[in-house]
């Protein structure tokens, strides 16, 4: 593969982009001889390839959960426990694609007791050190915190996988009202209905923007809870436990050992025999 000259990093959310593309694309229509759905594949190889012909990366890693069950459920055991069942045809679709993407010679990362945003944080921070520029291709919010002059968000619309909204610092402010490293202190007291975390009852995204611009920072605001009137003023004291476990648990984490070094996720060459016979095996043309 030719590369450019210019290092740049792109960290990928395998599941959360994998789960995209199986709902964006029909399920009866992509199946394997061996009789395994594989739309989640499709959609995400299309996916894929096109960013690696748009972005020019020098170096590529993809990241996926090993279970939902992390450091985080053992703090908050509801974490997360709103999600519904993993759909049948879903199953059996992640290891096969991990398969294709080794053939084509792609580094994927996982960390037992650890989620795939905190191998994608800890690589974006090792990157942008190093001085990379770094793209953190991702559906979870989240990661907006990792946003800075080095690191971008690409951000999949309500669409599905084909289109991706870039986030830089200014697009962050302009979509949220404050810079990205506040992103989570707006999330903890709102709270995220996909995390299954409860924020602060009546306080929507504007509310917290309120608060948290003349005071800075999530933990200010809870110091100067006390000056805010009203009744959404009496519930973040009532409350105030709720933004506190929010804050502490979509903290991503930038420093875990994830087993790798940046050299080692420079892309290499595609190994088209190994191609070949995956594609096959799953039906592709």
């Amino acid at each position: 593969m030719a590369v450019s000259d210019k290092p740049t990093l792109m960290v990928i959310d395998g599941h959360s982009l994998a789960f995209r593309a199986f709902y964006a694309l029909p399920v009866e229509s992509f199946v394997s001889p061996q009789g395994q759905h594989t739309n989640a594949i499709h959609g995400f190889i299309s996916m894929f390839l096109r960013l690696l012909k748009k972005e020019n990366p020098t170096h590529v890693a993809v990241a996926f959960d090993l279970s939902r069950f992390s450091f985080r459920t053992r703090v908050y055991p509801e974490y997360k426990a709103t999600r519904g069942d993993t759909p049948q045809e879903f199953i059996g679709q992640v290891p096969l694609l991990q398969e294709a993407l080794a053939a084509m010679g792609v580094v994927t990362l996982t960390k037992e007791d650890y989620e795939a945003d905190d191998i994608l944080a800890t690589l974006a921070h090792s990157g942008s050190e190093a001085g990379f520029d770094v793209l953190v291709v991702s559906g979870d919010r989240d990661t907006f915190q990792l946003v800075n002059d080095r690191v971008t968000v690409l951000y999949p619309n309500a669409r599905g996988v084909a289109e991706l909204k870039r986030y830089t610092p200014a697009a962050v402010e302009e979509r949220y009202g404050v810079p990205p490293d506040k992103y989570p202190d707006i999330a903890a007291l709102v709270g995220e209905t996909s995390d299954n975390l409860v924020g602060i009852d009546k306080v929507g995204e504007k509310t917290a923007v309120k608060w948290i611009t003349p005071y800075g920072s999530l933990d200010s605001v809870l110091e100067h809870a006390d000056e805010i009137s009203g009744v959404v003023g009496q519930n973040l004291r009532d409350q105030k436990d709720r933004a506190i476990r929010n804050r502490e648990l979509n903290r991503l984490l930038t420093d875990v050992d994830i087993g790798t070094t940046l050299e080692s996720l420079q892309r290499g060459s595609i190994n088209a025999d190994a191609v070949s016979d995956v594609f096959t095996s799953l039906g592709f043309k």
